[in-house]
C-alpha cells in the first residue's frame, strides 16, 4: 500500500460542507482516509481578492495508480461543483496530490510531489501536523523543515 497525501481547499459556499463531503467521496471512490488535519484558513493566495479558502491535508492508502487518483480526484471536484475557468480562480473545491509515496513523477497534467508545496504555508501547516517526519523526495528535508524553512506568505490559521 502507498501512503497519498492530499491537499483538500474550499473558498466558495459552504466551505467546511464542501472539505467534508471531499473526504466522504474520496473514502467511497479511492480508499479510506487513515489521517485528517485540522482545518486551516488561509487567505487567497495566486487571486488576492478572492476570499480566503479553508485548507486541510489527508492521508490514504492504495495500492491505486497515481494517474487512476487523479482521474478520481478530478471527479470528485465536478460532482462537488468545481468549474475550471481562471487561474487561481475560487473553487467549490480543490484536490491536490501532494505526495505518492516517494515517487518522483513529471507527466502531462500531473507533478508528484506537488512542484509548489514548499512554498506555501497553506499546504505545509496541516501536512506537517499529520506527517512532519515525512521526507520530500526531490528536496531530502522532511516536512517540518520546510516548514519552519519557509519565510514570509499568507497568513495561515489553524481553526
Amino acid at each position: 500500500m502507498i501512503n497519498v497525501f492530499l491537499l483538500l481547499g474550499s473558498n466558495l459556499g459552504n466551505r467546511h460542507l464542501f472539505l467534508k463531503e471531499a473526504i466522504e467521496h474520496i473514502e467511497k471512490d479511492i480508499s479510506p482516509v487513515l489521517k485528517i488535519s485540522s482545518v486551516y484558513e488561509t487567505q487567497s493566495w495566486g487571486k488576492t481578492d478572492a476570499p480566503d479558502y479553508l485548507n486541510q491535508v489527508v492521508m490514504l492508502q492504495t495500492d491505486l495508480p497515481a494517474q487512476i487518483i487523479l482521474q478520481k480526484i478530478l471527479n470528485i471536484e465536478r460532482v462537488l461543483g468545481r468549474s475550471r475557468g481562471e487561474k487561481w480562480g475560487s473553487r467549490t473545491i480543490d484536490i491536490d496530490i501532494l505526495f505518492y509515496g516517494d515517487a518522483i513523477i513529471n507527466e502531462p497534467g500531473l507533478q508528484i510531489p506537488h512542484p509548489e508545496l514548499h512554498n506555501r504555508l497553506f499546504t505545509l501547516a496541516p501536512l506537517a501536523e499529520i506527517a512532519p517526519g515525512l521526507v520530500h523526495p526531490v528536496l531530502k528535508s522532511n516536512i517540518l523543515h520546510l516548514k519552519k524553512q519557509l519565510k514570509g506568505g499568507l497568513i495561515v490559521k489553524k481553526l
